[in-house]
């Protein structure tokens, strides 16, 4: 039997073994380099491209120097247009209004319920650049659907993506995401027993209510387990640069954005990889806070 059990463990080590060589190659080794670098001045041209030096906090210092820390264009400007982003698009765009859709279906005809599931995880399924392009063409000024229905009502088009940029990419990355937090809590919905609501129902209970002192208390898991994942990936979010470049003037240079601008436009490695260290380090801070409410309510709720 202890030979069984020795010969089992080799199996799975050994069936293991190439996820975790992938693992190691695609996400520990690149995770450790971008550390190591964003203590560097590593660039993409010069002599520090092959013989880099070792510069200290040097990068970590210049992107928190607050005598610019706050210009357009800066590591600053873009930390705070990102979080604003993240509230609006993710926490109050993607999860509220997934779980307004996800409950309103809940009390729909089936076939509408189908429906409106396929019609919304539409957005969701299609690549980036398909819907990246075919907002940009929704919003042209031109030739746009949106200035065309604008105008079909007798009011003044307008040039969306340079008057209003950062409200287009909010409402962008809201209709793309809230696809998600609507299967999401649709799931969640539909695993609580329908006697729960049955019993609401005999008491007279409104939806409102039903919602609040019902189905929220037992989804409490479902949304901590959403907000990690939109917070993260919105934070990281890079499809708005297809509508507007990170533009006009640094409107919309998310720190994604700005990421890519510094090390792959302006070649400083170094820089940039400090800027991505940074960024793991709110997306973990991130998780830490989520997850340790999500802990404390557990606990309240024991």
């Amino acid at each position: 039997m202890k030979n069984f059990s020795l010969l089992s463990a080799r199996a799975g080590a050994l069936f293991f073994s190439p996820a975790a060589a992938l693992v190691g190659a695609f996400v520990i080794v690149p995770f450790f380099w971008v550390i190591f670098v964003s203590f560097t001045n590593r660039t993409l041209l010069g002599k520090t491209a092959l013989n880099p030096e070792f510069v200290g906090f040097d990068n970590y210092i210049a992107l928190f120097n607050m005598s610019t820390f706050f210009t357009r264009g800066q590591f600053g400007f873009s930390l705070i247009l990102t979080i604003q982003f993240v509230l609006l698009s993710a926490l109050v765009g993607q999860a509220l209004l997934g779980m307004v859709l996800a409950w309103l279906l809940q009390s729909t005809p089936k076939y509408v319920k189908v429906f409106s599931e396929s019609a919304v995880i539409v957005a969701w399924i299609l690549p980036e650049v398909v819907i990246g392009f075919a907002w940009f063409a929704f919003l042209d000024y031109d030739n746009g659907t949106l200035n065309m229905l604008v105008t079909s009502l007798g009011l003044e088009p307008g040039d969306w993506l340079l008057e209003n940029p950062f409200w287009v990419i909010v409402f962008f990355n809201t209709w793309r995401g809230a696809a998600f937090s609507m299967m999401l809590f649709n799931s969640a919905f539909s695993s609580i027993p329908p006697s729960y609501f049955q019993a609401a129902d005999v008491a007279g209970a409104t939806s409102f209510q039903k919602f609040k002192d019902i189905a929220l208390p037992l989804i409490k898991g479902h949304v901590v387990t959403d907000l990690i994942l939109i917070t993260m990936w919105t934070f990281n979010v890079f499809t708005p640069f297809l509508l507007t470049n990170g533009g006009p003037s640094y409107r919309t240079e998310l720190l994604s954005i700005y990421t890519y601008r510094v090390a792959f436009k302006d070649f400083e490695f170094g820089k940039g990889a400090a800027v991505g260290v940074v960024i793991m380090l709110i997306n973990l801070a991130f998780a830490l806070v989520y997850l340790r409410i999500a802990k404390q309510k557990n606990k309240g709720t024991a």
